[in-house]
């Protein structure tokens, strides 16, 4: 597995524009929630207070890869990840007209803002040319806001 900086600097070659980076602060979460609510819908516990679904397994098995990667910045991550995975779970149970409209107007309009940035800075997605690089987006972000308030300085090339 490459380390932290590896799939950040990767990652961070598609992204270099600050007008691109800042589409993808917005479009990102709205991506991330939009599945999240996707995978909210295979319910394997109805309990409301247990919510254990598709979306929580997803996001547990992200975390624990995170976590390999970076405990720090997977820790950083944790409260806002928990955040979209409450919220899109909340959507999931509402009725499905309701739940898939959310979905479809987030996940478009996601796509959209960060297509838009891509083509401010003249370059094409890093997922297209490594699917797995959507993985890549929350840690890049991440670790953008922990050089912007100064930590993290050992990772200060890799994006």
């Amino acid at each position: 597995m490459k380390s932290l900086a590896a799939q950040v600097s990767a990652y961070g070659a598609y992204h270099t524009d600050l007008r691109n980076k800042l589409t993808h602060f917005l479009g990102v979460p709205l991506v991330t929630f939009s599945l999240l609510i996707v995978l909210g819908w295979l319910r394997f516990v109805h309990a409301p207070e247990v919510p254990l679904t598709g979306a929580t397994l997803f996001c547990l098995v992200v975390f624990l890869y995170y976590l390999r990667l970076d405990w720090r910045i997977a820790l950083c991550l944790f409260p806002f990840v928990l955040a979209l995975l409450w919220l899109a779970d909340r959507v999931a149970i509402w009725p499905f007209s309701e739940s898939l409209l959310v979905f479809v107007v987030t996940f478009v309009g996601g796509w959209a803002i960060q297509l838009f940035g891509h083509a401010l800075e003249g370059k094409r997605p890093a997922l297209v040319d490594n699917l797995l690089q959507v993985f890549n987006a929350p840690l890049f972000l991440a670790v953008e806001v922990a050089l912007l308030l100064g930590c993290r300085k050992d990772l200060r090339g890799a994006t």
